[in-house]
C-alpha cells in the first residue's frame, strides 16, 4: 500500500518501509531521533529525497494537497487558524458522530479554541484528520495529553479505522501502547534506523 525506498532528509539516513493496508507500525526512539522528521518527510512537509509510492502511484504524481489528503500527519500540538472550534470543521451530520466516537460533546463545536483543554485539542485536531478519509495516517504521540479512559477510547477509534484498511503509521513513547496497536515497531537513534522490531498485537 504505502511503499517508503531510501527516504532521507539532511538530518535523516535512508530509510526503507512498506506498511500494507490495515497494518500499524509504531516508532519510539529517545527525543532528537528523528521520529518527527521521519513522519514529516513521509507527508512531504520538509525537504526530502527518496521514493514513495501509495497503491503504486508515486508520491510526485499528487498534487501537495490531495497527498496530504490521503496520507495524513497529525502532529503533536495541531494548529488551530480560527478562533472558534466549528470553524475547523466541516458542516455536515459525520462531525459530531466523530466527537461522539471519541468521548467529546457536539456542543465543543460552539467554543472558543482557547478555553480547550490539551486532551480536548488533541482528540478535536485527531477527529478533523480522521473526518478527512485518508488512507494512511501518521500520528505524532496523538494521546499524550489524554488520561486512561480517553486513550481507551482513541485506542478504540483506531483499531476501527486500522479494521477498515486504514494504515497507521504513529510516534509513542509508550510501549504497551504500542504493543496493543502495532505489528512492528521502528526504534530510531540520532536520525537512523537502529533496528525493527516485529510485536504481536492483542
Amino acid at each position: 500500500m504505502l511503499k517508503i525506498a531510501a527516504l532521507r532528509t539532511p538530518n535523516m539516513a535512508p530509510i526503507d518501509l512498506d506498511i500494507g493496508g490495515g497494518e500499524c507500525v509504531a516508532v519510539m526512539g529517545p527525543s532528537g531521533a528523528g521520529k518527527t522528521l521521519f513522519l514529516r518527510a513521509i507527508a512531504d512537509l520538509d525537504p526530502n529525497e527518496g521514493a514513495i509510492t501509495l497503491f503504486g502511484a508515486e508520491r510526485g504524481k499528487f498534487p501537495a494537497p490531495k497527498w496530504r489528503r490521503m496520507v495524513t500527519y497529525l502532529p503533536a500540538e495541531s494548529g488551530w487558524w480560527a478562533e472558534r472550534v466549528s470553524d475547523h470543521f466541516p458542516k455536515d451530520g459525520a462531525v459530531g458522530e466523530m466527537l461522539d466516537r471519541l468521548g467529546l460533546s457536539e456542543e465543543a463545536l460552539g467554543w472558543t479554541v482557547a478555553r480547550l483543554s490539551t486532551g480536548e485539542r488533541q482528540r478535536l485536531a485527531l477527529a478533523r484528520a480522521l473526518l478527512l478519509r485518508p488512507a494512511v495516517l501518521l500520528l505524532d504521540e496523538p494521546t499524550s495529553g489524554l488520561d486512561e479512559t480517553s486513550i481507551a477510547t482513541v485506542e478504540k477509534v483506531l483499531k476501527a479505522r486500522l479494521a477498515e484498511g486504514v494504515s497507521i503509521l504513529f510516534v509513542t513513547h509508550d510501549e504497551r501502547q504500542g504493543k496493543r496497536l502495532a505489528k512492528r515497531c521502528l526504534h530510531l537513534k540520532q536520525g537512523r534506523l537502529e533496528s525493527e522490531e516485529t510485536w504481536q498485537t492483542a
